[in-house]
């Protein structure tokens, strides 16, 4: 069967390159590159996006291989009925291979149309790499990547105030943009780049905090021959998402005089301040999403909709929302709270488990941890259930999984001390929770944390995930 190509269903336009995006995963073709592709349709955007990728990977060459068009599914409530349709993407232009291709990097640099620069590199992708110079080809780091990046657009155009970019990052962190920018800022002083620079990056790019909403499974791995059948040609970067979206971007007003979302139906907005929306989406839909993941995947269920429909661990994940997480939120989320439960349940998907956990500690730092301290403040008393996923998280790293590197070496020297009895697991949860590298505090001085954690991690390791579960709903947990 022929593979997708701009020669199938008919011509497709030739953009501007608006946009250089840092990855080429499914969160940002079904989120991103699907609003630019409705811009470019319905109003003057005109825009096209060059894709790098943050790391080592084979999806640029798939990217190129496709002429940049993907299909994308979109499955779930849209007007109270759900709905299931299917559209080619076909605003990337090309994809750009840092490790090869690095010349055209510099040259997308001295891009006169080039406007606007997007990324997704987990909350683990926005940090400082010593290492990085602005010799290397690439750097290491995202911000590494981007400030030489910046620093060739500065001196192509000699600092003209006019070439300076959005930049909009869309991981999940807060302040995402102001920290962002602050790196950058690092590596300025560190390379040495001079006062020119730093004026040019303050004064004239924009880094706007945004907040993102769409639950995307990606690949449809089960069912890709129906869905090649359907189609009639084969497309290797099949994506699915959900109908549901939001985009909140912390920036200026005029932004929309380039980026003009208010013209059409998105449900994308710029605001003064994003806060209220991040905390929300953030504790509720990703939080339960983090706390849910262990348990229901050593539980045996393999996607978020068996998990909440499964009795025990349904019944946890209801208990975690109402009981611990809106509590600690002082607007009305209810209704927001009601809409996770619903997209959970969305019967178009299978969000896989394992999908979620990518970086399981650096999501549990940025999603739960903030609930947690502020529900201990607010109760006087530990939130039990997300102490329970905390417990299952330690637990889940028995198995081999895809974290920091530093992190799993850590998880598999401690689990391997423990079984072997060099420490005892009292003392494997007091040196975890302990290890500022991991969770960017010492969780020991929570207090009653670490003994909860170890009674917790004791049943989890005697009973198993179900027996343990059970347990807690029944009895742990009032």
């Amino acid at each position: 069967m022929e593979k997708l190509s701009r020669k199938i269903g008919g011509d497709y336009p030739v953009y501007p390159e608006k946009v250089l995006q840092f990855g080429e995963g499914n969160f940002l073709r079904a989120f991103v590159d699907w609003q630019l592709n409705v811009l470019n349709k319905e109003t003057n955007f005109n825009g096209s996006v060059v894709v790098v990728q943050p790391k080592g990977t084979n999806k640029i060459a798939g990217l190129n291989k496709q002429e940049g068009l993907f299909t994308l599914y979109l499955q779930g409530m849209k007007e109270n009925k759900a709905v299931n349709e299917h559209m080619i993407i076909d605003t990337i232009s090309r994809g750009i291979d840092l490790f090869t291709e690095y010349h055209q990097y510099i040259e997308l640099a001295h891009s006169e149309e080039l406007r606007f620069i997007i990324s997704n590199t987990t909350e683990a992708g926005i940090y400082f790499e010593p290492k990085d110079r602005l010799e290397d080809r690439p750097q290491i780091s995202f911000p590494g990547k981007l400030t030489a990046f910046l620093f060739h657009r500065f001196q192509a155009f000699n600092g003209d105030q006019q070439k300076g970019c959005i930049v909009i990052p869309c991981e999940l962190i807060e302040e995402n943009g102001i920290k962002l920018r602050e790196i950058v800022l690092q590596y300025a002083e560190l390379w040495n780049l001079g006062e020119e620079f730093v004026s040019w990056i303050m004064q004239n790019n924009t880094f706007c905090n945004s907040l993102v909403d769409r639950i995307v499974p990606g690949f449809p791995k089960d069912n890709i021959d129906e869905i090649t059948e359907e189609l009639g040609y084969q497309d290797d970067l099949v994506v699915v998402g959900e109908q549901y979206h939001q985009w909140v971007i912390e920036g200026p007003q005029w932004i929309k005089d380039e980026f003009p979302i208010d013209q059409v139906f998105l449900n994308t907005f710029i605001v003064d301040d994003l806060t209220p929306y991040r905390m929300q989406k953030v504790r509720i839909l990703n939080g339960a999403h983090t706390a849910m993941t262990p348990i229901g995947y050593l539980a045996g269920l393999e996607t978020v909709a068996e998990a909440v429909e499964d009795e025990e661990v349904g019944r946890y994940i209801h208990e975690l929302i109402y009981e611990e997480i809106v509590p600690t939120l002082n607007a009305d989320v209810k209704t927001f709270a009601n809409d996770v439960i619903n997209r959970f349940r969305n019967p178009y998907f299978k969000h896989y488990l394992l999908s979620i956990s990518l970086n399981s500690t650096s999501k549990f730092t940025a999603r739960i941890l903030p609930t947690l301290l502020d529900y201990q403040e607010k109760k006087k008393e530990l939130p039990q259930r997300i102490v329970f996923s905390l417990a299952a998280l330690l637990h889940f790293y028995r198995g081999k999984r895809e974290d920091d590197a530093a992190v799993l070496d850590w998880f598999a020297a401690s689990w391997k001390a423990v079984d072997e009895q060099s420490i005892t697991l009292d003392q494997f949860v007091q040196s975890c929770l302990n290890n500022q590298c991991i969770w960017g505090m010492d969780l020991t001085s929570v207090n009653g944390l670490t003994e909860l954690v170890t009674e917790y991690l004791d049943k989890i390791e005697q009973a198993g995930m179900r027996d343990a579960l059970m347990s807690v709903n029944e009895e742990g947990i009032s």
